[in-house]
């Protein structure tokens, strides 16, 4: 499964993320995007966000776009 790139994650688009502990198990989060925190372009795990509700993960999968 290939991961978004930085390009295409904007603040308010709808995702899933995986949390640092759910890792292994790789249960998904939804959530809202409030901040990119990646910088670069592209990461191999995915671009790690803050969501609107403070939790931060590496996005798996855009869901919707901003509203």
């Amino acid at each position: 499964m290939d991961v978004p790139q930085r390009k295409d994650i904007k603040p308010g688009l709808e995702v899933d993320i995986v949390l640092k502990q759910d890792q292994r198990s790789g249960n998904l989060t939804h959530g809202v995007v409030k901040d990119l925190l990646t910088k670069s372009p592209a990461h191999p795990h995915g671009i790690k966000v803050r969501l609107t509700d403070g939790q931060v993960g590496r996005v798996k999968k855009v869901c919707g776009g901003a509203q």
